[in-house]
């Protein structure tokens, strides 16, 4: 079974190449211009890792990634910024992302290494779930 990813990034170039990147790698990936469009489709379609920029317009990555801790708590989610700062590594760790991956990236070492964490962590909990339904209740 391959993870579903979800990749938000308000550049079309950013969006294009990381979505290429981790299908060659045998992910199934969705796109997103912002996490707006983000929601929209973690509404409707099953994703296991969001990727997101910070800096975008509409509502941006810590905001896109408060809402998912919240409405979506088995979806890990990866930060990358070209922004970097405080403020936002302090977000990204306030609001439990996976980790936050500076850009520009010398290669994607990085990137795909916490994607594979974050694939591996959605499986441990959704494999725990699974182990739960199927548990006989029990009679006290």
């Amino acid at each position: 079974m391959s993870a579903q990813l979800l990749i938000v990034d308000d550049e079309a170039e950013i969006r294009d190449a990381l979505s290429r990147h981790f299908r060659f790698l045998g992910f199934a990936v969705e796109t997103a211009a912002n996490g707006k469009e983000a929601l929209e489709l973690l509404a409707i379609k099953k994703v296991d890792v969001v990727v997101s920029d910070i800096v975008m317009p509409i509502i941006n990555g810590v905001d896109l990634l408060r809402t998912i801790r919240r409405d979506y708590p088995t979806v890990r989610v990866v930060i990358m910024t070209g922004y970097v700062t405080q403020e936002h590594v302090m977000a990204c760790i306030r609001h439990d992302a996976e980790t936050c991956v500076f850009k520009p990236w010398t290669d994607m070492k990085e990137l795909e290494e916490a994607v594979q964490r974050a694939v591996e962590r959605t499986m441990v909990w959704k494999k725990k779930l699974r182990q739960l339904l199927d548990m006989k209740p029990r009679s006290v």
